[in-house]
């Protein structure tokens, strides 16, 4: 027998609208809501990157600096190749602003060169009586843009009759200013063409052995421990080696450039392979093998997509190692050799401990190297954060 409610019993109220149903009155989304759920996957990347400030500028001074090579002539006060033979081993000058309480915009004071007679070195003196004021946006040594444009255009020049070492001269009396600069172009883009190689073979060979496994995971892990197993230093030798004599500067910056390649895969090979052997298991790869998607459109189409932030990071590790190894080569004499111009040929000058000793600017080169490496670790932080979906 059920039991009767009782008789006082109040009645709830009702509380279904009689209004017209209305889809978007379910949830009213805010003005700041709506932009972020509605955002492209490149738009919260971007949004998360910009809170990394570190990130932000490294990422703008990595911009200056590959923007640079392409001005690089206008941007150098000398042409690289020209030669002072009055200023050999000149140390840097300083800019000034000010001269005996008088502001007259930037400028240096000349030298004044005599020579020890009891070491026979050149003696350079500062004369503080004379300012010399630098010009800019001005017409000074002629060259030509990429080998094709003729001009005589450049951002800053020497006081006329005068000189302007900011940076100091090496032991031909080459600016050495005009010198790192134009060696960018050569030390920034052979790291860039190297990762494109060793990308490509990484993520290739990689995906294979990940995907396939069996017998061509067995044959590609052993050749990646036998390339591994083999010490840098004597394989740079032999591969260096290999390269004729008679070769151009050209010839020689892409073999260079293609030996980067060939020895740095083999790391990014193996983080591929390890996280395509977890990835392919799962069911979107299933439903794609089950209408029909080709190997080569499921490892590029949805398995390298899916640890895109790892392959970030290990680009922007991937770059500044390339261009330590161009640097060491070339410092061992075994890389890009003259007339081409890097950062590792102009340290290749400074291998003599006396002589940097007593001409420390010489050891100048390293320190656009350092603050390159330093400056794509910190972006390759930002952009794995950003790139991470876990986080």
């Amino acid at each position: 027998m059920s039991a009767l409610p009782p008789e006082n019993t109040t009645k709830l109220p009702h509380f279904v609208s009689k209004e017209p149903f209305d889809l978007e009155s379910i949830e009213k989304l805010t003005p700041e809501q709506e932009r972020i759920y509605f955002a492209s996957q490149l738009t919260l990347m971007w949004w998360k990157f910009k809170q990394h400030r570190v990130a932000v500028w490294s990422g703008v001074f990595l911009a200056v600096l590959y923007a640079s090579i392409f001005i690089s002539e206008f941007l150098s006060p000398y042409d690289m190749t020209k030669r002072h033979v009055k200023h050999i081993y000149a140390p840097p000058q300083g800019v000034h602003l000010f001269h005996k309480g008088e502001f007259i915009g930037p400028f240096v004071y000349p030298y004044k060169v005599t020579r020890n007679m009891e070491t026979l070195q050149r003696v350079f003196t500062v004369n503080d009586k004379k300012p010399q004021p630098l010009r800019f946006f001005c017409r000074g040594d002629k060259y030509k843009w990429f080998g094709y444009v003729k001009s005589d255009l450049h951002l800053v020049c020497p006081p006329k009759n005068g000189s302007f070492y900011l940076l100091g001269t090496d032991r031909l009396g080459r600016d050495m200013l005009s010198r790192i600069i134009a060696g960018a172009r050569i030390s920034l883009t052979i790291g860039l063409i190297g990762i494109t190689v060793s990308f490509v073979l990484g993520i290739v060979i990689g995906g294979l052995a990940g995907y396939y496994g069996g017998w061509v995971d067995m044959v590609v892990q052993r050749m990646i421990e036998v390339l591994q197993s083999i010490p840098s230093i004597p394989l740079w030798l032999t591969l260096s080696a290999i390269m004729p004599a008679t070769w151009s500067p050209i010839l020689v910056y892409f073999g260079i450039t293609i030996i980067l390649g060939l020895l740095d895969w083999t790391g990014l090979a193996r983080a591929v392979r390890s996280k395509l052997l977890a990835l392919r298991e799962e069911d979107y790869v299933l439903a794609a093998r089950l209408i029909g998607a080709s190997p080569k459109r499921i490892i590029g189409r949805h398995l390298v997509p899916g640890f895109m932030s790892h392959l970030i990071a290990s680009a922007t590790i991937t770059i500044p190692t390339m261009i330590l190894g161009e640097t060491a080569l070339s410092f061992l004499g075994l890389g890009l050799r003259p007339p081409i111009t890097s950062w590792g040929v102009l340290l290749n000058e400074a291998q003599d401990i006396n002589v940097v000793a007593v001409y420390p600017w010489l050891m100048l080169p390293v320190l656009p190297v350092i603050f390159v490496i330093i400056a794509f670790n910190f972006l390759g932080d930002g952009l794995r954060d950003a790139a991470d979906p876990y986080k």
